[in-house]
């Protein structure tokens, strides 16, 4: 475990201007926080954040990084508060540490489902601040480095397999090959561990059986070098176990068809003896065609800057010789963080000046989902490169495979949905036509023009068939749009209602939408029934239908009298008792009710809530505990109450009355209570068989465009 005074002496090694005392802070606040806690190999945990911080330490990172790599696991592992942290540190390493945080609470969560919606969450975070990827990466390298020790082998599988598929790859577009390779090589270890033990094994062969093999080929281009009057450092080294495995399964070799498992690498003063070096090496040995690659005059998307060939070198061996600079080699080791050595007092800690990153979220803006975008990311991740260029000569570099539609997203989005050809290299060739490197394209548009759905069985970039998969959607809820509301309208008119935006407005939260054309559209697509949508606005089409269809048993229906009296539907009461319903709150089968002896009267029926028994709170021997005897009412009818607000205009009280009828209610009374220029208030009595009729009435008046509100009314 690091010490304190060496974590400030490696930071110190290459930053002079290092905030020694925030450094001793963050050490200090970081094992007083975490105290006695454990990781799984019994290791105090407080070992985790120092290791990564040494790792940040290797990539040179600023304090700000390096205080938050101590920190990162504080606010969600122990009782410190994020204003804990501002209070101490400041905003900048508060708003860090919280990055960082919300990326870990969500990864806790083990459905697909989630890694996809934390790798969108990284996205969207990384954008604001680079610097959150980067104690991410290291962060994520040291569990690696401890992983084998989690009991849980499922938890580890995921673990590894999540390493290889997101965050290797964003090492790699980070330029920081070293921590790419070992993150791969780990997560290798793990998801395959009999095919990484073979080559191991093939690889401590071939070391005792051939001597020191590597540093004879040195010794060899040193030399060669120094007779052409150029000096060089070369260090060479074997390729990871995966990516050995990687090459095997990509051309179906094995092991002992493997030519160049060694790569040397040539580090020189200048750019032009970059280019020199190459001539002495293809001058000196045999050329392996096809194996030339100049990323110093097309650099990859990373920054990285380097010549790569590949020849039959000294001892007869085919090698891969990386020619770059040590400015070159720095960014080729350190990536991003190496523009923070080399670029001082420029900001590079706003990810959208990375033109991958600006991808990434111009796909996050495009995807239908979390998952969407995920599946998107990796395809635009885990490709070979191509490099193309514009008529103006501009570099566009895409992966293996991409066509001219992909070349024309990847120019400008607006440029992709209008292309209908593509001249390359001069020919007007067709839009499947795979790019190959070096090649020019003009991309031919037209202002009718809109993206094709066959598109997407050729497009191999992200971008492309993110931005397509967009415009199907987009054509498609049109589609669906308008068919769903032609069925909703249609099942409306059936039951002789008209459907208005105000009755389906009504409703959405019964189907958690979130506007009328999503409520139509999910109807459309097959989601949703028209049926559902009706009876959801009125509720009594529902309880009608199911009166209509229900069957009674033959047997059954003839024990019945034909002609049964109508019972007083009231449980409770003396037989004989007057009884009468109270006019104050018009109680109706389904309320809660109770009975007040009145003199004179006999027994008074109120609802529970009816605020006239307020009168009778200190007459408790008045009151009466009573039911609905619902057997004994069935086919008996109430007054229930209504206050209604209708529209001030021809055919209010018309559209009223109507809807009434159609739900089988009956007007006993009507009052106009108020009248404006825009509104009329109505009391509308109405003769119902319980409190459920009354509510279907109700919201079938709701409904109603002509009215603006119906509810009951108490007086």
């Amino acid at each position: 475990m690091i010490r304190q005074f060496e974590l400030v002496e490696r930071v110190k090694g290459y930053d002079p201007c290092v905030d020694e005392e925030a450094l001793n802070r963050g050490y200090v606040f970081a094992m007083k926080a975490h105290g006695a806690q454990t990781r799984a190999n019994g290791d105090p945990y407080f070992s985790h954040p120092l290791e990564v911080a040494g790792i940040l330490t290797h990539y040179r990172l600023d304090t700000a990084s390096i205080v938050t790599a101590l920190l990162h696991d504080t606010v969600e592992d122990t009782h410190a508060t994020l204003d804990d942290i501002k209070r101490m540190f400041g905003d900048e390493v508060a708003r860090l540490v919280d990055g960082v945080t919300k990326l870990t609470r969500i990864e806790l969560q083990s459905a697909a489902s989630q890694q996809a919606e934390n790798f969108r969450k990284l996205v969207l975070a990384m954008s604001e601040d680079i610097r959150v990827l980067l104690v991410k990466l290291a962060d994520r390298l040291h569990n690696m480095r401890t992983l084998k020790f989690l009991r849980d082998h499922d938890k580890r599988r995921r673990i590894a397999s999540e390493t290889m598929e997101i965050y290797a790859p964003l090492a790699e577009r980070m330029g920081m090959q070293e921590m790419k390779n070992e993150l791969e090589d780990l997560a290798f270890a793990e998801i395959n561990p009999h095919a990484r033990e073979s080559i191991v094994a093939r690889l401590a062969f071939l070391r005792e059986h051939g001597g020191n093999l590597i540093p004879r080929i040195i010794e060899q281009i040193r030399e060669t070098l120094h007779k052409n009057g150029l000096e060089a450092e070369v260090v060479g080294r074997e390729k990871t176990p995966y990516s050995i495995w990687l090459k095997m399964q990509h051309n179906n070799l094995n092991f002992e068809q493997l030519c160049d498992i060694m790569a040397f690498r040539l580090i020189v003063p200048t750019q032009e003896d970059c280019y020199r070096g190459l001539g002495i090496i293809h001058g000196a040995y045999p050329v392996i065609p096809g194996r030339f690659k100049d990323y110093i005059s097309t650099p990859k998307p990373n920054g990285y800057r380097s010549l790569h060939t590949g020849v039959f070198g000294p001892e007869r061996q085919r090698i891969e010789v990386q020619i770059r600079t040590r400015q070159m080699h720095e960014i080729a080791e350190y990536g991003v963080a190496a523009h923070w050595h080399y670029k001082q007092g420029i900001d590079h800690t706003n990810g959208r000046q990375y033109r991958w990153l600006r991808e990434l979220l111009e796909i996050l803006e495009h995807a239908g989902g979390a998952e969407e975008f995920l599946e998107h990311t990796k395809l635009e991740m885990f490709q070979d490169e191509v490099f193309c260029f514009t008529p103006k000569g501009d570099l566009i570099n895409m992966p293996t495979g991409a066509t001219p539609v992909d070349f024309a997203y990847a120019v400008h989005s607006e440029i992709g949905d209008k292309c209908v050809g593509a001249k390359i290299n001069g020919r007007l060739m067709p839009l499947r036509t795979v790019l190959q490197n070096g090649d020019q394209i003009e991309v031919i548009t037209s202002k009718a023009q809109t993206p094709s759905p066959t598109w997407e069985r050729f497009v191999v970039t992200g971008k492309a068939r993110a931005r397509i998969r967009r415009f199907i959607r987009s054509k498609e809820r049109e589609q669906y749009l308008q068919l769903g509301r032609s069925i909703v309208e249609r099942a409306f008119q059936e039951e002789g209602y008209d459907c208005s935006e105000k009755a389906l407005e009504g409703v959405l939260k019964n189907f958690k939408q979130a506007s009328t054309d999503d409520l139509c559209a999910q109807v459309g697509a097959g989601h949703l029934t028209a049926r559902q949508v009706v009876e959801a606005v009125l509720p009594g089409i529902r309880k009608k239908r199911s009166f209509v269809e229900k069957v009674v048993p033959l047997a059954r229906n003839r024990r019945k009298p034909a002609t049964k009296p109508h019972g007083i539907p009231i449980r409770g009461l003396i037989p004989g008792m007057a009884l009468h319903f109270a006019g104050c709150c018009h109680p109706l089968p389904g309320d809660r009710i109770v009975g007040v002896v009145t003199t004179g009267k006999g027994v008074t029926i109120h609802t529970i809530d009816c605020e006239t028994l307020e009168e009778f709170a200190d007459q408790p021997e008045r009151w009466i505990d009573v039911a609905w005897d619902t057997e004994d009412g069935e086919g008996s009818t109430h007054v229930g109450r209504v206050q209604v607000t209708v529209l001030n205009e021809p055919g209010g009280l018309g559209a009223l009355t109507t809807v009434i009828a159609r739900n089988t209610g009956n007007i006993t009374n009507l009052k106009i209570t108020n009248r404006t220029q825009q509104f009329f208030d109505i009391l509308v009595d109405i003769e119902v068989r319980d409190v459920a009729h009354l509510t279907d009435i109700m919201a079938a008046l709701r409904a109603t465009p002509s009215v603006s509100a119906a509810d009951r009314a108490r007086r």
